[in-house]
């Protein structure tokens, strides 16, 4: 975990990059992947560590027996060595975004959530939307989604914490339309985004084009792989595999369906700041350490990012 001295040395070492026009990178790992992390999120942790990582992301369902100890959550941290990214939702908190009559009790949860993300030292919560119906995501849904997105953001932003929406394959929130319907009926100051380059191709959409068309708003990318075939968005849309483990669409940095060196081209050219989030659902043909490793070696050595 940083201490305040390390806190303010990123600090002003991000201060210093963002004057002198250069991007600034902080690297970390989403650490529940299925195939050996998913039950245990401290043993999840120290194997983290041990790669190499100095920052973790996970959901709220792996911390909520400790929701009201933030401070036994970062003592446990600080003796691995790592901080936090922040505490994603999940359930069982309500995530049905699109239905209004659900709003107070979703305003309420996630305002606690950003409370608790503040305190493990983040500055953004995460958000998926609610899983997706057969029938899709309509037109009144989007906009009871963007009225409750921008209420929540208002809320989040006061405590310290901007409120940033992922799209996700088969949640509410997947493809170019409702992606663009959100975030232009959102008001950009309390509602930024989170880039998942596999779900966004798997979306259709070629995350590279997705980055230019969001910049700056775009505070944290997801980073995992995708099928070759699917370089600059899948032509079809995947249905979702019935099993994960034995048909993943998702793989370590460097399986070749996502344009990873013309990302990092786009965002050193922007002078860009923030999280470079690894992350892998499933890890079925290895232990997740070792997929973790995979992807941070590709960081560092094709990339060239400082880790």
């Amino acid at each position: 975990m940083l201490t305040r001295r390390a806190a303010i040395s990123f600090s002003l070492s991000a201060a210093a990059a963002a004057a002198a026009g250069k991007a600034h990178y902080r690297v970390g790992v989403t650490n529940n992947t299925r195939g050996g992390w998913e039950k245990d999120f401290w043993l999840a942790t120290r194997e983290s560590h041990e790669v190499g990582y100095r920052h973790v992301e996970t959901f709220y369902s792996y911390l909520k027996d400790l929701f009201d100890k933030p401070e036994e959550v970062l003592a446990r941290a600080k003796q691995i060595g790592v901080g936090f990214i922040t505490v994603s939702n999940s359930g069982p908190m309500e995530m049905h975004f699109e239905d209004p009559r659900k709003r107070a009790q979703i305003l309420d949860e996630h305002t606690k959530l950003a409370r608790f993300v503040r305190k493990l030292g983040g500055n953004h919560l995460k958000i998926n939307t609610g899983p997706r119906r057969p029938t899709g995501t309509t037109e009144e849904d989007l906009k009871h989604i963007a009225e409750t997105i921008n209420q929540l953001g208002k809320r989040t932003q006061s405590e310290g914490v901007r409120l940033a929406l992922h799209a996700h394959m088969w949640a509410q929130v997947e493809n170019q339309h409702e992606i663009d319907a959100i975030l232009t009926h959102s008001d950009a100051k309390n509602v930024a985004f989170v880039l998942d380059t596999g779900h966004i191709t798997l979306a259709g959409i070629d995350p590279v084009a997705l980055a230019f068309k969001l910049h700056h708003r775009v505070v944290e990318y997801h980073l995992k792989d995708t099928k070759k075939e699917t370089y600059g968005g899948a032509k079809t849309r995947l249905d979702r595999p019935g099993d994960m483990m034995a048909d993943p669409p998702f793989f370590p940095l460097g399986s070749g369906g996502v344009d990873f060196p013309g990302l990092k081209k786009h965002l050193d050219n922007i002078a860009w700041q923030g999280w470079l989030t690894t992350e892998l659902d499933t890890s079925p043909f290895r232990p997740p350490k070792e997929s973790a490793a995979i992807s941070l070696r590709y960081l560092k050595e094709t990339l060239k990012i400082d880790v």
